[in-house]
């Protein structure tokens, strides 16, 4: 039996390869897991600092384009995992019927939510502070970084996150989300009604800053109406936007493997072997 494919989508900030972890997992429980960077992204994180002009002016539509584009070379439809802005991408994947099922980790606002909390203005301030960012990419500051994604860690943990797993990220995404429900055509616009799409695993840390908990509450509601989709959210008690990558990254995974065995979509070879 063939492996199910599982495509894990970073976001701001994060170099792929931080999916390191998760790949070795989702491989040991019988799927086909790969990791592709955002259009721009270097093999590594080095590589990626030093040549960060390469991710200028890089936007959602980009994005979602290139992860459709590399969904294309797999042998079957994949399952998606994404983390703040790849928890967005992953929206639009799955109501575009491009995977079999979603989870989304965190994930960026799509259009039509109005809620937005001071912690969320503020992790977006280095950013959005300044219009000409909209072109270019920008780096976190280690206390930058410590505010939006490891306020429940130790200083020395989040320290050393950030030395290891970030990178530049392009300003464009942040203000195409900023601005989504002024925008007709807004780029993070998902469909959230109609779409006939399989199941999504909405989740988020509740103390998060960069996406707080009340944003992907909204975002859940929006799919309300659409009953003939399985639509779900788990919340994870005392935790911040580092969950993926941080000491209890395994939580969320396992959270991540039971839903989708509970939701017999794309069935692990070691399953139907």
């Amino acid at each position: 039996m063939s492996r199910t494919p599982v495509v894990f989508i970073h976001g701001l900030w994060i170099h792929s390869s931080a999916w390191a972890p998760w790949v070795e997992l989702f491989e040991a429980r019988g799927y086909a897991p790969s990791a592709p960077g955002w259009p721009g992204d270097a093999d590594t994180v080095a590589e990626t600092r030093a040549a960060a002009d390469a991710l200028d002016d890089v936007g959602i539509e980009r994005i979602c384009h290139h992860y459709a584009d590399y969904i294309e070379t797999l042998d079957a439809k994949p399952i998606v995992i994404g983390h703040s802005f790849g928890g967005l991408i992953a929206q639009e994947l799955l109501a575009n019927d491009l995977v079999v099922a979603a989870v989304a980790i965190d994930p960026a606002p799509i259009k039509g939510v109005k809620t937005v909390p001071f912690a969320q203005l503020r992790s977006g301030f280095p950013v959005l502070g300044n219009p000409a960012n909209k072109k270019r990419t920008v780096s976190l500051t280690a206390k930058q970084f410590r505010y939006s994604f490891g306020n429940t860690l130790t200083e020395e943990e989040s320290d050393a996150l950030w030395g290891a797993w970030t990178i530049p990220g392009p300003g464009r995404p942040l203000f195409e989300d900023a601005t989504a429900n002024f925008s007709r055509n807004s780029p993070a616009k998902v469909d959230t009604h109609r779409a006939v799409r399989g199941p999504l695993l909405l989740t988020s840390g509740s103390e998060d800053h960069t996406v707080p908990k009340s944003v992907t509450l909204e975002v859940l509601e929006m799919y309300q109406d659409s009953p003939d989709s399985v639509t779900e959210y788990h919340e994870f008690d005392g935790r911040g936007h580092s969950l993926t990558i941080d000491a209890g990254w395994r939580d969320v995974a396992d959270v991540a493997l039971d839903w989708l065995a509970t939701q017999r979509v794309g069935v692990p070879a070691t399953e139907g072997a």
